[in-house]
């Protein structure tokens, strides 16, 4: 059966290492948009960070954004909704933290009504959060600032320690406030609200169009995209992926370097 929708990753999935969208794979998603398949972006990208891709694909597609916590509009640069840590659970997952992981540094992810809500501070660091990307778009605040609001994820650095070794220490002692995943292997966690993933949010954008699991093909190269990959249909993990994201995949295409997404399409739309 043809999918009816395509729900993938974009950082080493989508986008290739340059952060550019391939002409191949860019032909193959517009044939399935042209047979009338829907297609999703499932990120653990804010909505402001969103534009970039649209200006890839050429048109705007709904975004699965903060790992399911925000559903975002590319199109009418409007966030659908929002799912939060509250202030209360905040400051207990940075207390856990503080014990867990002594010297960890941490920021918060929110999110207002649009991808650039002036209303609302997106991205707050406490002092000496040491972050994992270049061109970091912060905003400094205290650490009480940093816990003062809800927000869409808490993330928890600490230079120097592999992503897995500092998830599997928090783990430990979160229990029921959040789940834990990471998307870089750069020693950076991200907390999401309790029973957040990527398959819920698409499943969120999917229902409503009648779009079940079983008609679902997805795509992603790291742990924050397992419980997407499990959920559809057929999942299919890059070449380049994380050995926990080839272990829950149905199926192993090419690097995102070398058309893995299109190369699946292919089969059903050229």
């Amino acid at each position: 059966m043809l999918p009816a929708l395509i729900a993938t990753d974009v950082d080493g999935t989508l986008l290739n290492d340059a952060e550019r969208i391939s002409e191949r794979t860019r032909e193959a998603i517009l044939a399935a948009m042209a047979a009338g398949t829907k297609f999703v972006l499932a990120t653990g990208r804010p909505p402001r960070w969103i534009r970039p891709v649209v200006d890839e694909l050429g048109f705007a597609p709904i975004a699965v954004c903060a790992n399911g916590a925000v559903i975002y509009d590319a199109a009418t640069d409007r966030v659908i909704s929002a799912r939060t840590l509250s202030v209360e659970v905040l400051a207990e997952l940075a207390e856990i933290a503080a014990r867990a992981v002594p010297g960890a540094g941490l920021a918060a992810e929110r999110v207002g009504r649009s991808a650039h809500d002036s209303a609302t501070p997106q991205f707050v660091s406490a002092p000496g959060y040491e972050h994992a990307w270049l061109n970091p778009d912060n905003t400094e605040v205290s650490f009480e600032d940093v816990l003062s609001a809800p927000a869409v994820k808490l993330l928890v650095r600490k230079p120097g320690t592999a992503s897995s070794e500092l998830a599997a220490a928090l783990a430990k002692h979160i229990g029921v406030l959040g789940d834990i995943t990471y998307s870089t292997n750069q020693g950076l966690v991200e907390i999401s609200p309790i029973g957040i993933s990527k398959a819920i949010g698409v499943q969120e954008v999917a229902r409503p169009l009648g779009i079940s699991a079983r008609d679902t093909v997805a795509f992603g190269d790291m742990p924050n995209d397992v419980p997407m990959l499990l959920w559809a249909g057929h999942g299919v993990a890059m070449g380049n992926a994380h050995p926990e994201a080839l272990e829950a995949a149905n199926e192993v295409t090419e690097s995102n370097d070398d058309d893995g997404l299109a190369r699946v399409l292919e089969r059903w739309w050229l």
